[in-house]
């Protein structure tokens, strides 16, 4: 990966106003991700569509003599240094966003991994925050490529998913499903992964845009509704899973087509789990679809298919929210625009959006100013690149 000198010349001057000058250092990188198409499938044994981002966290790295790690992020100054003993990884509020790190050290070293010194950290990302871009899981992966390459771990990419999937479950309590991590750490150039949540069989697909361009666009709407309604979501499923089971073997609601489900729907007792259920079954089926339309150079249809899913998730999943549906809609009136969607849980974050390169400008200066309009908050917008997984950037 290719980085500007003057962003490694800020790398190597945060981390010497920090930790102190004339030391060794290595510096890394893991990319964020964001899911094309295929929301709210992964808990429910379906597919996901994900890309690794060329926006991501960066950590530089140096190894010290003591039995503690340091760490500090540029992106929350005002925490100052947080550190930890290698005897006393336990999870601390007071830690802040240093426990996302702190999880996958604590559990490599649950897992049997030998990690044999001290080191200081320095973090800075280029990812909004609660933006849906999966920051955390970034820091996550980044944290475990760093150790796996310091102390010459022997740990596959896809290895590396799984542990940081589960330190997130296990450490931070937050109930996620493996899809974040899995694309970040699996990223390739200008290729999305087609991947089976259920199995973990994936294929790499080549996403050839021409003249189009993929636009992140950021809500800056602070989120308080998204982790009481995901887990609604979730229980949702499941209460339309287990009613299916009473009449049918059947592991995961994604095991059916949404014809079956259409066979089937009487015996779902509760109206609202039919409709996450319906969701979740048809956004299966559009994630196949567009993986076919990609390969075939459609993407009109691809496009088509990114504004069904959010409609699902607006009328079906009741995910979206005003921000989310004001900033699709008015996507949805620009010239060169083939499709928008919200990505990620919802309740705010971001929309993805596929939009004709002659009209980025145009794109971003009227879906804005309608934004602003309709919602009274400015949003942010990031003209994004499909990129690597974790890498060492320089020595």
């Amino acid at each position: 990966m290719n980085i500007n000198q003057e962003l490694k010349n800020n790398l190597q001057e945060g981390f010497s106003r920090v930790f102190g000058e004339n030391r060794e250092t290595s510096c890394y990188f893991a990319p964020g991700r964001v899911n094309l198409i295929g929301e709210h499938t992964d808990y429910n044994g379906g597919k996901v569509f994900p890309c690794a981002l060329t926006l991501g966290t960066y950590a530089v790295m140096s190894k010290t003599t003591s039995g503690q790690i340091r760490m500090y992020s540029e992106n929350f100054p005002e925490t100052g240094i947080k550190v930890a003993d290698w005897g006393d990884l336990e999870y601390k509020e007071e830690d802040n966003w240093a426990n996302y790190p702190k999880s996958v050290i604590y559990k490599l070293k649950q897992e049997g991994y030998r990690i044999e010194s001290g080191m200081d950290l320095y973090f800075w990302g280029n990812l909004p925050n609660q933006s849906g871009l999966s920051s955390s899981a970034s820091i996550e992966v980044l944290t475990c490529y760093i150790m796996v390459e310091t102390f010459k771990l022997k740990i596959t990419k896809e290895k590396m998913s799984i542990l940081c999937q589960e330190a997130e479950n296990e450490y931070m309590g937050v109930n996620c499903g493996i899809m974040d991590q899995f694309a970040i750490c699996m990223g390739q150039q200008n290729k999305g992964i087609f991947l089976d949540t259920n199995t973990l069989k994936f294929e790499y697909v080549p996403i050839e845009l021409g003249e189009y361009q993929l636009i992140i666009a950021q809500t800056n709407k602070k989120r308080t509704l998204g982790e009481s309604a995901y887990n609604q979501r979730r229980l949702e499923c499941n209460l339309a899973l287990n009613d299916l089971q009473q009449k049918r073997k059947l592991e995961y609601l994604c095991d059916l087509s949404k014809e079956e489900l259409e066979q089937n729907k009487q015996f779902i007792c509760n109206p609202i789990s039919y409709q996450r259920a319906l969701h979740v079954v048809s956004e299966n089926e559009r994630t196949n679809q567009a993986v076919e339309f990609l390969k075939e150079g459609k993407l009109e249809e691809f496009g088509k298919l990114l504004n069904e899913s959010h409609c699902s998730l607006r009328d079906l999943y009741e995910v979206t929210g005003k921000e989310l549906d004001t900033l699709v809609e008015a996507a949805w009136k620009q010239e060169g625009v083939l499709g928008a969607r919200m990505t990620g849980a919802g309740f705010g974050g971001c929309t993805i959006n596929l939009v004709k390169k002659s009209k980025v400008e145009d794109f971003i200066k009227n879906v804005d100013a309608e934004y602003t309009k309709g919602c009274g908050l400015k949003a942010d917008f990031y003209v994004v690149e499909i990129g690597n997984g974790p890498q060492k950037i320089f020595v």
